[in-house]
């Protein structure tokens, strides 16, 4: 721990919620720039917001899975963009545990420090001495517009260009490390939702990086950090997030319809619709699944960190738990978000109310690979002692 950094600042989810009402009155700068503006971006840093995954050593506070969750959840009833690119922004930071001492004080140490890397394995890096010479394009890097680094997931290839291959026969993979300034950036983020996340393309080109500036997420053997958190991978921390960014549309859009039905007669109503049997059923209704998502989101977060805390591992069957909660949940959060603008009815439509860019936002999110029914399928499978068909995601 760095000066007693992580203990000072108080708890990240009270930081996180005394943020709520800056970034709901910012939502429509945010939405406008396309990325966060200069004094929300601020605010993020001086919560601490994009240091909440972080491990001690570096003056992170090395959050638990469910506190995490609690923070995204919080900033999403905000803004969903600040709480995408503080989620995205935590998952990265996670990498961090695989640094050496000197290379993790240097890209992690700095307060306004934020890595952004791009989705999928789409580099080559190419072995030379000392590191590699690393070329590609990397998409969806949200956050890269206030990253102080970029990570570019790359396959690893021999000097003599053959691939350079695990011990299970697949190709090896590397995350290297850059700063911004070494990447060409395209504005490529003109979207329906999620505007302010700034999810645009970077591209290099035989560009060096030192071997001690990338890292490899699969091989345990590398990780430095042996807290518990840092057993989980990346990925099923990124799958809490995007899940408890859904609950926090969903938490705000209900109370938004709750509090529209205070005072809203519809057209041709004989009565305010607060005194509707079939609003009030459908508020219920809304309530009562979105109190259940977030419980079993909660409980699976607790249940894996029990488990890493005690392992110091996760096998595929705790991986395959938690994944399910987050996919799940996404979908569970989304339907009630649906339900919440649908009984707004005319009103929900307009940019001056709190349903439409919230609606955009959840529909934006839930594009995202870990909200994909692939996923159940493949869970499934594990459920029922099948190979699975894919690890990807867990």
């Amino acid at each position: 721990m760095r000066d007693g950094e992580q203990s000072g600042g108080g708890d990240p989810i009270q930081r996180a919620r005394a943020l709520i009402p800056l970034l709901n009155d910012a939502a429509p700068r945010i939405e406008a720039a396309r990325e966060m503006p200069a004094d929300v971006l601020a605010a993020l840093h001086e919560a601490r917001m994009l240091r909440v995954m972080l491990p001690e050593t570096l003056g992170g506070d090395e959050a638990s899975l469910k506190t995490f969750s609690e923070v995204i959840e919080a900033l999403a009833m905000g803004d969903a963009s600040a709480a995408w690119v503080v989620s995205q922004g935590g998952g990265c930071a996670m990498g961090a545990s695989f640094l050496q001492a000197e290379a993790a004080e240097r890209w992690f140490g700095p307060e306004d420090a934020a890595l952004a890397w791009g989705a999928g394995i789409a580099g080559k890096a190419v072995e030379v001495d000392g590191g590699y010479r690393v070329t590609g394009t990397w998409a969806f890097a949200s956050g890269s517009r206030h990253a102080t680094l970029l990570g570019g997931h790359s396959f690893v290839f021999q000097a003599d260009g053959s691939k350079r291959l695990r011990a299970n026969g697949r190709q090896l993979d590397r995350t290297v490390l850059i700063r911004r300034d070494q990447a060409e950036i395209s504005d490529v983020w003109n979207v329906m939702g999620l505007n302010g996340t700034g999810s645009d393309t970077f591209t290099v080109t035989d560009l060096f990086v030192p071997k001690a500036d990338s890292i490899d997420r699969e091989d345990d053997a590398e990780r430095i950090e042996r807290g518990a958190l840092y057993a989980l991978s990346a990925t099923l921390a990124y799958g809490v997030g995007f899940a408890s960014l859904q609950l926090g549309i969903a938490r705000t859009m209900v109370d938004a319809v709750r509090d529209l039905a205070m005072t809203k007669t519809p057209r041709g109503a004989p009565s305010p619709l607060r005194e509707n049997p079939v609003f009030q059923k459908e508020l219920a209704e809304m309530e009562g699944r979105l109190r259940s998502a977030r419980a079993y989101l909660h409980a699976a977060a607790d249940d894996i960190q029990a488990l890493a805390v005690r392992d110091g591992e996760l096998d595929l069957t705790a991986r395959s738990d938690i994944k399910l909660a987050s996919v799940h949940v996404i979908h569970d959060a989304l339907r009630v978000t649906e339900a919440a603008y649908r009984a707004a009815g005319s009103t929900a439509i307009f940019k001056d109310g709190p349903f439409e860019r919230r609606i955009r936002d959840a529909l934006s999110a839930s594009q995202q690979t870990q909200a994909r029914t692939q996923n159940f399928v493949t869970i499934g499978r594990i459920l029922l002692d099948l190979e699975p068909d894919s690890v990807a995601f867990l």
